[in-house]
């Protein structure tokens, strides 16, 4: 990431205390004594009155309160892989890391909780600890690794807890959160940061196991540290608002965490509990973005071409396979909007089109610009 320097200007504004002055000073000036008699005499009729008097009370449930509760739904990840070669007969299960987990749903069974896709990937084994430190064994339901979304489960004894999803879309700047999590490890459990939310919504682009995407996240000040991944950004009514997923990490930068908006993860994790997997259109080509390809390769694009993705490779029995595709194809745009990048490709496919769609690209293939149109498939069929 380049570095950049952001200069801050700070104002202040002192007109404030002398509005107080000039409104207290109305106040005095009113003439309210020559209603002194007219007053007290409304005052003793009040009195005689038979009210029914209440206590009522607007406050919230005290911080701590809150987070006790909360806290309850909150477990550790282990991820153990497997080591060693099973052929040779060596082979065992190591732990490779941990991270954090939030129960979101129980049935007759099972409690489910959602986590990260790389708090959980590549585990041969998964163990939970809850908050009260009971140890259960996990079973993978499914996950996304390009939004980076999990959900495993666990036997509904273990479940000491669990956390409503809150409606991420009416977070504003400023309000209130509270991180809750695992950071560096069991030995840190539980842990409980403070902050607010710094950005409701940002776009930032992220490698994932699945390729370059532009991830839409809600950005806070509240510290998130390695084995945070996979928590619970909460509100201050104890609703789970983000999953704790990214930081980050440069010298001179602080408190910039971000987490998946709760409003994505109850979509996604709603399709990993019924098909294990996101289903998304699917072309069948490997992409390259065209920063990333030596000069040689790109010496045939016209000047005014600057962005773009290239293909690194073709399935010839996929939609781009049938469509004509070839490699070394440089792909610019899809249905008339330009295409930067590799995530922009991503975004157009997987947000703005569906499956069966038909799409029309816009390719240049050693120099001459070209259109070349694919039906979209649908992702469960073939891995990208």
């Amino acid at each position: 990431m380049n570095t950049s320097k952001t200069k801050w200007i700070l104002s202040t504004v002192g007109a404030g205390a002398l509005g107080s002055v000039l409104t207290l000073g109305a106040v005095l000036n009113t003439d309210v004594l020559a209603q002194k008699t007219d007053v007290q005499s409304a005052e003793k009729t009040e009195a005689a009155q038979p009210y029914n008097v209440e206590q009522t009370s607007t406050a919230a449930l005290p911080l701590s309160d809150m987070v006790a509760k909360a806290g309850k739904a909150i477990v550790a990840i282990e991820n153990y892989q497997t080591a060693g070669n099973r052929f040779a007969g060596n082979a065992e299960s190591q732990k490779a890391g941990t991270g954090s987990g939030v129960v979101y749903k129980t049935d007759s069974e099972h409690a489910y909780v959602v986590t990260n896709n790389h708090v959980i990937e590549n585990a041969s084994k998964l163990v939970i600890t809850t908050a009260g430190g009971q140890k259960a064994d996990a079973e993978l339901v499914g996950a996304d690794p390009l939004t980076d979304i999990a959900v495993v489960k666990m036997d509904k004894n273990y479940a000491e807890g669990m956390l409503a999803l809150g409606d991420s879309s009416k977070l504003r700047a400023g309000d209130p959160v509270v991180a809750i999590g695992n950071p560096l490890g069991i030995d840190f459990s539980g842990t409980v940061t403070q902050g607010i939310v710094s950005a409701p919504s940002r776009s930032i682009a992220v490698d994932t196991a699945a390729g370059k995407w532009e991830m839409d996240v809600i950005q806070t000040d509240a510290a998130i540290n390695p084995g945070n991944s996979g928590g619970a950004l909460v509100n201050t009514a104890g609703e789970l608002i983000g999953i704790n997923s990214l930081k980050i990490e440069q010298s001179g930068v602080e408190g910039l965490g971000f987490a998946i908006p709760s409003n994505e993860v109850k979509t996604l994790a709603a399709q990993l509990m019924k098909n294990g997997k996101i289903d998304r259109p699917y072309i069948g080509i490997g992409l390259i973005d065209l920063a990333d390809v030596p000069e040689m390769y790109v010496r045939d694009l016209p000047e005014e071409v600057h962005g773009g993705v290239m293909v690194g490779s073709v399935d010839a029995s996929s939609p781009a396979g049938k469509a004509g595709f070839r490699e070394q194809d440089v792909i610019t745009a899809v249905n008339g909007k330009a295409v930067e990048s590799s995530a922009d490709l991503r975004k157009l496919l997987y947000t703005d089109l569906h499956i069966g769609d038909r799409a029309k690209f816009t390719i240049y293939r050693n120099g001459d610009k070209m259109e070349l149109t694919s039906q979209l498939a649908s992702s469960s069929s073939a891995t990208e």
